[in-house]
């Protein structure tokens, strides 16, 4: 039995593509060399890996060989790492995933250093919420995620995982309309919007915001709960209520809103990694090194205080 690298890179990519023609377009090459390339993998392995529907899904025998085939592609990126090191390049695509909010406000400035900073370096985002970017990076979909307040339970579990670097610390704040009567204050006691409808994003923060609420000693009782950035921000434009965001959200508000700091006061970490159970892809601890020069010195620093991986500075 004869495998190679390029059966198994072909394979994961029509897996995290979902189809041929998706993952021909990722790796740069044509449809049919893709279509023999896992073809060629199956005959190797005397079954079938893929069920060919829409979207492509794994077989009993491929949900079993994913694993490994991630595992042998990483350890290929370890040598490509120390080769990287020896000759100070380095090159490859990363699969960054965040939060929508994170998506919006912090990733597009990170990509464009990124771009002048690591040219031979390829950022490719994933949008999902905070279940699926954890899944996605647990799972292989992803190289790397930025974590919203990543807990320290994986640090225990993984004492030799790599921590990785805050982005930022991304503080709560309210966000009303700049002819609401608090809009001029120089911040606003949540106590003081109890009489005004609550709207809520119902995903991370909306955990936040309860939390919040509890402190204030106030009944937490949003009258509705949007998904979509852009709804709920249009929502609180069109004077149906207001919220609370993410500090990280100011670039993405209209002149006719104001996004003021907010008693009681809580925030989030944003937290770039990679996964914790597989070694990082090489180009992200390069990644990670220079976001952490990019970055204000008082944001960006190894999470929980600890040392950067290894191989950044």
């Amino acid at each position: 039995m004869t495998l190679n690298l390029p059966q198994l890179r072909a394979f994961l990519a029509v897996v995290d593509a979902g189809g041929f023609s998706a993952a021909a377009a990722e790796l740069g090459m044509s449809q049919s060399a893709v279509s023999h390339a896992v073809a060629s993998l199956e005959r190797e392995l005397a079954a079938p890996l893929l069920i060919r529907a829409h979207p492509v899904r794994t077989t009993a025998l491929g949900e079993r060989v994913l694993p490994h085939a991630r595992m042998a592609l990483s350890a290929v990126r370890s040598v490509e790492q120390i080769a990287a090191d020896a000759t100070g390049t380095m090159t490859g695509t990363v699969r960054l995933a965040a939060t929508p909010t994170v998506c919006q406000g912090l990733v597009p400035g990170l990509l464009r250093h990124w771009r002048e900073d690591q040219p031979r370096i390829t950022v490719r985002v994933f949008e999902g919420d905070s279940g699926e970017v954890a899944a996605w990076l647990e799972d292989g979909t992803a190289d790397a995620a930025v974590l919203i307040d990543p807990p320290p339970a994986a640090a225990r579990a993984f004492p030799h995982a790599d921590p990785g670097i805050q982005l930022a610390t991304d503080e709560y704040r309210a966000l009303l309309p700049r002819d609401h009567p608090l809009a001029d204050e120089p911040g606003v006691d949540l106590r003081d919007l109890e009489d005004d409808p609550l709207l809520i994003s119902p995903n991370g923060c909306e955990d936040r915001v309860r939390t919040l609420h509890r402190r204030a000693g106030l009944r937490f009782a949003p009258t509705h709960r949007v998904r979509d950035l852009a709804t709920l921000i249009r929502m609180v434009q069109a004077g149906i209520g207001v919220t609370v965001l993410s500090e990280v959200s100011r670039s993405l508000i209209p002149a006719d809103l104001v996004l003021l700091p907010l008693k009681p006061q809580t925030s989030r970490r944003l937290v770039l990694t990679g996964p914790q159970t597989r070694p990082w892809h090489p180009a992200l601890r390069t990644l990670a090194e220079s976001a952490a020069g990019h970055l204000a010195p008082t944001t960006a620093r190894p999470a929980e205080g600890r040392p950067l991986p290894s191989g950044t500075r």
